[in-house]
């Protein structure tokens, strides 16, 4: 299933759209092997919700780096340092047209669960990051908690670029890392556009 999850999910709820249906992948298999599937689930607006736990490494397979491995990680393939840039998810699906788009952080436990339950809720596809320290291979605990902030009130989608784009996922000194809901709208899920035609 690795990479393949988040199809799979469509596939559940085009069959049975009375389920919720939620897909639980890794930043390797969604930003990786499976980001073809990612996008166009988002693009369509299937009724899915997609947690992203992102740890910023392929920490199952001994710590390869990913698509969200800050420029220099040093892990099994790449020894001397990443010499890649890391990519923004959070704007690759507001491009996409997610119609939910939310990040969370693992150690906020209380906001993480208040996150989960609008996502779930959420009517279309939902797009959940969780920010998840490796402590084996990336122990980003403390990168992350005098970063972190919560986002107060909802965004208009020009706002929600600008929030989402505060952090470039580099591991930049001055940093700030939003957490919450940065876009949120209501539109025609692919289901119901599928059932009706």
């Amino acid at each position: 299933m690795h990479g393949r999850c988040i199809s799979t999910a469509q596939g559940i709820k085009l069959a049975n759209p009375n389920l919720k249906v939620l897909a639980i992948v890794g930043d390797g298999d969604a930003y990786n092997e499976g980001i073809s599937h990612l996008i166009h689930a988002a693009k369509r607006n299937s009724n899915i919700t997609v947690l992203v736990h992102d740890n910023r490494n392929f920490a199952l397979t001994v710590s390869q780096f990913t698509a969200t491995s800050p420029k220099g990680f040093k892990g099994s393939s790449t020894p001397n340092g990443s010499i890649e840039e890391p990519f923004n998810p959070l704007e690759l699906m507001l491009a996409s047209g997610a119609t939910f788009i939310a990040r969370g952080y693992a150690l906020k436990i209380e906001h993480l669960k208040g996150l989960i339950k609008k996502a779930i809720l959420h009517k279309g596809f939902s797009f959940l990051e969780i920010l998840q320290p490796c402590i084996t291979f990336f122990d980003n605990r403390k990168f992350y908690e005098e970063r972190i902030y919560e986002l107060k009130s909802s965004l208009s989608k020009e706002e929600a670029k600008i929030k989402i784009s505060e952090w470039d996922y580099s591991n930049g000194e001055k940093a700030k890392i939003p957490i919450g809901v940065f876009y949120k709208v209501e539109k025609p899920t692919f289901e119901e556009l599928v059932l009706k035609s």
